[in-house]
């Protein structure tokens, strides 16, 4: 019979898992921001798709707004990379 009350917390597993865990947190951080701008830019992608069918002229406004989400994702990743180092 295994006795679980006495068990003993070495410093390798407690930093084995505050590694984990920057890792894990590193991770929501990336995937995270990169879902919430997937769905940022499925939806002014199709916006700036009938804007510009109607208005050949708002293409270089579109082009610009259809970028502006990804630079959460590159915030996201400075982020992940402030906690990993």
């Amino acid at each position: 019979m295994v006795d679980f009350g006495t068990a003993e917390v070495t410093l390798e597993m407690v930093q084995a898992s505050q590694l984990g865990m920057k890792a894990f947190s590193a991770a929501l951080a990336v995937g995270l921001t990169g879902l919430a701008s997937a769905i940022a830019e499925m939806t002014i992608g199709s916006a700036a798709v009938g804007a510009t069918a109607e208005n050949r002229d708002v293409f270089g406004l579109v082009l610009l707004l259809t970028v502006i989400p990804e630079t959460i994702v590159i915030f996201g990743l400075v982020v992940a990379l402030l906690l990993m180092f």
